[in-house]
């Protein structure tokens, strides 16, 4: 089972969004654009879901 990371690569703020892209092979500008916009549509609930998730989230393991 895959976990889910955040990404040290594709890193604007915290890496979440990076981290999702990589593991649902979806370009990172696509989910950040996304995510600003329903972060309005739902009046900051993303946005929260998203500190939390960079809270919690672990990065992802570089060599």
């Amino acid at each position: 089972m895959r976990k889910y990371y955040r990404s040290t690569r594709e890193k604007q703020l915290s890496g979440v969004l990076g981290g999702l892209s990589e593991r649902f092979g979806i370009d990172v500008s696509i989910l950040r654009i996304v995510t600003v916009l329903s972060g309005f549509f739902t009046s900051g609930i993303t946005w929260l879901i998203y500190l939390i998730a960079a809270i919690v989230m672990p990065t992802d393991k570089q060599d």
